[in-house]
């Protein structure tokens, strides 16, 4: 038969069995029921259910607990009952408790059996049928638990408990070991505290509930009417998580973290470590270019036309420069570098920039005055630099050329020999801070510029102004477009002048436009006109064709094709010798002489003199002309070529044909450097210039003969000759054409000779295009001719040969 066990779970005591001996004395006799109650009202304790009371009194069979003051209360019925700590126990009047079912109640009365809870009044239900009631009234057995204020529930048979439980033997123990002697029982090692007085009738912890039913607190209500005590809940209960869960679970979240770190350290320190070592390299190693010192233009005689000066660059940082202070500080630069203060006040406001140039090269004095107002100006800087400067202005500009900011080299012999000149810049690495300060103690990397190297012309300052002089004024008073003058030693082919008008001025070279940046000597292309009859002579003469004592039946007009080809002034039918047509420039003896050579030996001719190339100075533009295939010759071609009407060529491809006829037929390439220097500073002379015979030594003479004619008196060229000495030229009167006017328009005046006739020096050439005051070459271009040859045969001190010219015969019979 199972029922309810105790409370603490333990076997109930055998019967007789007193609780443990009280400190004062013997133990108090077991008391069958509660004292103080009314008589049939407590419940038997079951058989050792009662607690030990700390006074060493116990029940019979153990039942009551131990009192606090001493003093045992009588257990219930086969001690069912716990004790009071108030006090004596009252007769047991419970219900009769199942063996080992009930719990032990704090005042010392048992139930029947265990059966049900005590009763406030002290009167339980008969066999533990129910919870007590304050009128005492017990309920049936087994019917249910105790009403406050009626007859007890029906309580279930006796010793029915909790199912699922068994009942603990009689007499057993509350941990379930069989009990021994008293004498083997040990008080506890300090007693319990004194528990509070119970007041008759109050509902006990710990009674016994009746059948098959849990203990319900919350129905029980207390004397008069109040609300029952709120049940006494388990302590909540902390629990711990898994510790080993915990740190798996942190050592993976580390293992992936450090991971991370890892791979981005692999990224940094390995795979691109030398993009950020490149970076970093950026941001602090500055690199500056240390320029270059330019090598110098000279001429022949070492006179420098172009220099290099030592310069500074005038600058901003618009970030240093406060809003308030920008007024004054624009003002202040624009004083002293002569430059418009809005020009400068507009960079100082463009403050995403660190860097505004102001100036790109001023004088050093300049520079260290506003260097002397530094504190005043903040955020304006200078350095280093060099500039290029051109002593003699205009001279020479258009063959010289000039420099941009960069100092590279853009027209002129300054684009030509650029690498030359400009020799190599050198570089200097250096770590700065965040200000550009240097880092002290920091690697430096430096190459060590390279200077340029000087070029030397084979120009002749003195000559160069005179001839330039000399073209630009008679194109003033002409009212011409453009002019040129070339003078060329005879025996090297060296230029010795070479000048363009209007020429260009290297000290403000972005003030002209740049149709004036050209050397118009090499790269301006014209029809020479009667200046080329002396090819038409040299392929005649060669040929066998014609002597110069040949007479020629020469009109004033020939028809040619289509077209009807006139002189230059209407003439009678004159009988002149071939030296007589060269002289006097007739146009129709020229062609009555070149219809015997043929059209092939002319072109041919024409391509020895130098006609359809280059002329292979290495200037820069320069021309080739324009010479037709003879096969592809008009009709009117194979007259008009003969006397230079239908062939282009450039002022120096003229001058190198004189050259040629005046240095005995042999053409030496034209040369414009005379050498450079190496980088020792050691002169270094140019090759000399390839020499070419075109015609044979008695060709040339017998032409040089004509055209000494030419500057006779009965010559088209006599405003050409120089007193003393003896002069050989031939005036060029053709028409221009031009692009403009898709035809021709106006005139090319020409002039181009040598002297001393018999022992040539020097050959000059004048050509002015479009004059618009005469356009007769003997008339406009001649007097520029001896302008320049009589100032150059005395700069070069050249004198006369003393002898007298042959006499040429010009018409026949004279």
């Amino acid at each position: 038969m199972t029922g309810r066990p105790g409370s603490s779970g333990r076997p109930a005591r055998p019967e007789g069995s007193g609780g443990p001996e009280r400190a004062d004395g013997p133990g108090k006799p077991a008391s069958p029921g509660r004292q103080g109650g009314s008589e049939g009202q407590g419940r038997p304790g079951a058989p050792g259910a009662g607690k030990a009371r700390s006074d060493g009194a116990g029940g019979p069979q153990g039942g009551g607990k131990a009192r606090s003051d001493g003093s045992g209360r009588p257990g219930g019925p086969q001690g069912a009952g716990k004790a009071r700590s108030d006090g004596p126990g009252r007769p047991g009047a419970g219900r009769p408790a199942t063996p080992g079912a009930g719990k032990a109640r704090p005042d010392g009365a048992g139930g029947p059996q265990g059966a049900g809870r005590a009763r406030p009044d002290g009167a339980g239900g008969p066999q533990g049928a129910g919870k007590a009631r304050p009128a005492g009234q017990g309920s049936p057995a087994g019917t249910g638990k105790a009403r406050p204020d009626g007859p007890g529930r029906p309580g279930g048979p006796p010793g029915a408990g909790r199912p699922g439980r068994s009942a603990r033997p009689e007499g057993a123990g509350r941990s379930g070991r069989p009990p021994g002697p008293e004498t083997s029982r040990r008080p506890r090692s300090s007693p319990r505290p004194e528990a509070p007085h119970t007041a008759p009738g109050r509902i006990r912890p710990g009674a016994g509930r009746g059948e098959g039913q849990a203990a319900d607190p919350g129905r029980t209500t207390g004397r008069g009417g109040r609300p029952p005590r709120p049940p006494v809940r388990p302590p909540a209960v902390l629990r711990l998580g898994n510790p080993g869960r915990r740190i798996n679970v942190g050592l993976i979240a580390m293992t992936f973290v450090l991971s991370i770190f890892a791979g981005r350290l692999v990224q940094l320190q390995g795979l691109d470590s030398k993009v950020y070592v490149a970076e970093a390299a950026e941001q602090r190693v500055r690199g500056e270019k240390l320029t270059a010192r330019r090598g110098s233009i000279t001429d022949v005689n070492g006179h420098e036309l172009a220099l290099t000066l030592e310069a500074r660059e005038i600058f901003v940082d618009p970030s240093e420069v406060a809003p308030a202070d920008r007024d004054r500080v624009a003002t202040a630069l624009a004083a002293e570098l002569n430059l418009p203060k809005e020009q400068i006040a507009a960079k100082l406001g463009n403050v995403a920039s660190r860097y505004q140039q102001v100036a790109a090269a001023v004088e050093p004095s300049v520079a260290q005055r506003i260097m002397e107002h530094k504190p005043r100006l903040k955020g304006v800087g200078s350095k280093h630099r060099y500039r290029r400067d051109y002593p003699g202005g205009n001279l020479a500009g258009t063959l010289l050329g000039f420099v941009g900011d960069d100092g590279t080299g853009l027209s002129g012999l300054e684009n030509t020999y650029n690498g030359l000149l400009a020799g190599r810049d050198g570089e200097q690495f250096i770590e700065t801070g965040r200000e550009g300060q240097r880092i002290p103690m920091t690697r430096s990397t430096l190459k060590t510029p390279v200077e340029g190297r000087d070029v030397r012309l084979t120009v002749e300052r003195d000559i160069q102004w005179a001839a330039q002089k000399a073209i630009t004024d008679q194109v003033k008073a002409t009212g011409a477009r453009t002019g040129s003058a070339i003078v060329i030693d005879v025996p090297t082919g060296q230029v010795v002048a070479m000048a363009n008008a209007p020429e260009l001025d290297l000290k403000n070279w972005e003030k002209t436009a740049p149709e004036d940046w050209v050397n118009r000597s090499v790269t301006d292309v014209f029809e020479p006109g009667s200046t080329n009859k002396v090819i038409t002579a040299a392929a005649a003469l060669e040929s066998g064709a014609v002597r110069p004592e040949t007479v020629f039946k020469v009109p004033d007009n020939i028809t040619c094709a289509d077209r009807v080809l006139r002189d230059s002034h209407p003439h009678p039918v004159e009988r002149l010798t071939f030296s007589g047509v060269v002289a006097t420039s007739s146009n129709v003896g020229t062609i009555l002489a070149s219809q015997r050579v043929g059209d092939e030996k002319l072109h041919a001719m024409l391509e020895r003199f130098g006609f359809g190339a280059k002329p292979g100075t290495g200037l820069l533009g320069e021309e080739a002309g324009l010479l037709p295939e003879w096969k592809k010759w008009s009709g009117s071609q194979r007259c008009t070529i003969a006397y230079g009407q239908g062939v282009s060529v450039t002022a120096l491809q003229t001058a190198s044909v004189y050259q040629t006829i005046a240095n005995g037929g042999v053409r030496v390439t034209p040369q414009i450097v005379a050498g450079t220097t190496a980088e020792n500073g050691a002169f270094v002379p140019s090759p000399a210039g390839k020499q070419t015979r075109v015609v044979s030594e008695r060709t040339a003479r017998e032409i040089s003969g004509m055209l000494e004619a030419a500057v006779s008196d009965e010559g088209t060229g006599n405003l050409a000759a120089i007193d003393g000495y003896r002069v050989a030229g031939k005036t060029g009167t053709a028409m221009r054409y031009d692009p403009k006017c898709q035809g021709y328009c106006g005139y090319t005046s020409t002039f181009v000779g040598f002297a001393p006739a018999d022992k040539p020096r020097l050959v000059v050439l004048a050509v002015i295009q479009d004059p618009h005051k005469g356009y007769y070459g003997g008339e406009i271009a001649a007097p520029v001719f001896k302008k320049v040859m009589t100032f150059a045969l005395k700069s070069k001190k050249i004198p006369p040969t003393g002898t007298t010219p042959a006499s040429v015969r010009i018409r026949a019979g004279e």
